[in-house]
Order: C-alpha cells, then structure tokens, then sequence
C-alpha cells in the first residue's frame, strides 16, 4: 500500500472550502466547483487592486476639473500651469483640496495661472 500523506491532501481541500466560504450554494460545498470559483475570485482580485487605483486617479482629476471650472479654467490647462510654474503636487492631494480647502485649491489656482 503506498503513502498517500492524507494530512496534506486534506488540509489542500480545506484550505480551497475554507477560501469558498461564504459563496452560493455548491460553490461553497463541493471541491470541484469550489476550487474554479475561488481561482476565478483570486483573478478578480488581482485584477481590481490594480483597477481599484485606476479608478482613484479618475475620480481625482474629475474633482480637480470640477474645481479648476469654477475657477475660470480646466483641469488640463491648470495642470499646464502648475509644471511649467514648477509646483510639483499630485493629484490625490490636489483633489483633497479642491474638495475640503477651497481657499486653498483657490490660491494654488492664482499662483499657477499668474
């Protein structure tokens, strides 16, 4: 009779069930459609931490835009602005202004386009 090392092989199976807790029906029960729907869920993830920060810099530029607009001019023109007067900020923070600190945002705007 050959070894088989069950402790692995079980502990292998409980780790894919333990992973697929919480999903709908057999996909949390049997090991075979766990096992698919875990791998596919491990894609998704990889794929939207990645996503997750697409979609940060989006909605920043929109509140710059939003911002920069009711000042007079455009997110792509205040950006110009700020290179070519070196003032070296990013976006993440730029919309943090344009969103809490307006006067701020507002001030930025002046010394860029001045």
């Amino acid at each position: 009779m050959r070894a088989r090392n069950r402790v692995a092989s079980r502990e292998r199976r409980k780790k894919i069930l333990r992973l697929a807790k919480g999903y709908w029906g057999a996909r949390s029960k049997l090991l075979r459609q766990a096992k698919d729907h875990v791998a596919k869920a491990l894609q998704y993830a990889y794929r939207d931490r990645r996503q997750r920060k697409r979609m940060s810099r989006r909605l920043w530029i929109v509140r710059i835009n939003a911002a920069a607009r009711q000042e007079g001019t455009t997110y792509s023109r205040l950006m110009h602005a700020l290179r070519t007067k070196h003032i070296q900020i990013n976006r993440k923070l730029l919309a943090e202004f344009a969103m809490n600190q307006p006067e701020l945002f507002r001030a930025l705007v002046r010394r860029a386009l001045s």
